[in-house]
């Protein structure tokens, strides 16, 4: 038997793992997933061409719409989205949300400028072009990303708003958060939006954001978990961007894997519907959370696993409770 998934990249190293873990337990069974981005995910959902999709954006009330049955929302872990930046000689800085938006709306063009001078007083930033970097696909990071400038630039919310693909302003795309890291990290002057678990592996350089309580923080497991200090919806339909605990990293993410709440469709199996739940059920898990703490994402919260589990448990075939 074999289960397939696609969708977002930015849980790709997370789900590459414990999808092997599972296999491991549950010899016979085979897990396979297409880190194709979130739209990518969506749509593949849609097209019933997957098991799963996987994406870092709750599905919106339009896109909820067009998948033409109930789809649940499962919670897997939580990361962060973070400037990674390629500068030499320059390892500690400093950025605010409006600034970030001013460089990716082509305001900021320098990175002497002095706005980024003036929160950086005692860093040699130099007279270099700013080469922004952005997703070329639909983008579950991207989405989280501009919600954020969204909430804090009146500017970026008036000219590009928040959305999975955008026309860009400014900058050089690249595919996945592989492709971002990878152009940061060998163009001097990059700077770029990544999940923090590729800028933590790949030992970028990261900026400190400051929060809405006005401090500048790193994305850490501890800051991340901060900011789902927050009531949770019973669909766990959940932004956590810019929250306001004072210890919250500012662009915090839940990121989910989708499935349809009746199983019972096209040629699948009870046994198929089976597994995918036993399968869900094994990523909340004690286990299957710790492999997330392990490799830099932030493991759910026991709220957001209380109210996961309901969901998995709802999960029926043809009206038939799996769980």
């Amino acid at each position: 038997m074999s289960l397939s998934g696609a969708g977002a990249t930015f849980p790709y190293p997370y789900y590459n793992i414990v999808f092997r873990d599972y296999m491991r337990l549950n010899g016979g069974l085979k897990v396979s997933y297409g880190a194709i981005g979130s739209g990518g995910g969506i749509r593949s959902l849609r097209d019933r061409s997957v098991d799963f999709g996987a994406s870092d954006a709750f599905l919106n009330s339009k896109e909820i719409a067009s998948m033409n049955a109930e789809v649940v929302h499962i919670a897997t872990c939580m990361g962060g989205v973070v400037m990674a930046y390629t500068l030499e000689g320059v390892d500690s800085l400093r950025l605010t949300g409006p600034l970030v938006a001013d460089i990716y709306l082509g305001n900021i063009k320098k990175w002497n400028d002095p706005k980024l001078q003036a929160i950086n007083p005692d860093v040699p930033l130099p007279d270099l072009d700013i080469t922004p970097v952005y997703r070329s696909d639909g983008s579950g990071t991207t989405y989280n990303f501009s919600e954020y400038l969204s909430m804090v630039s009146p500017d970026w919310d008036s000219v590009m708003g928040k959305g999975k693909a955008l026309k860009w302003e400014a900058g050089i795309a690249a595919k996945g958060n592989p492709g971002v890291a990878g152009i940061v990290q060998q163009t001097e002057g990059a700077i770029g939006y990544i999940g923090s678990e590729y800028a933590l592996t790949l030992k970028l350089p990261v900026a400190k954001l400051r929060n809405k309580a006005g401090i500048y923080v790193d994305a850490t497991l501890e800051t991340i978990s901060a900011a789902a200090n927050v009531t949770l919806p019973d669909d766990m339909r959940a932004t956590i961007i810019d929250s306001d605990d004072p210890d919250a990293y500012p662009i915090s993410l839940f990121t989910w894997i989708l499935v349809y709440k009746d199983q019972q469709y096209g040629n699948r199996t009870k046994k198929e519907a089976e597994a995918l739940v036993d399968m869900l059920g094994y990523i909340i898990s004690d286990g299957g959370q710790k492999v997330a703490a392990q490799i830099n994402y932030a493991p759910l919260s026991a709220q957001a696993i209380e109210k996961t589990k309901k969901l998995i448990g709802e999960i029926h075939y043809g009206g038939e409770l799996i769980n």
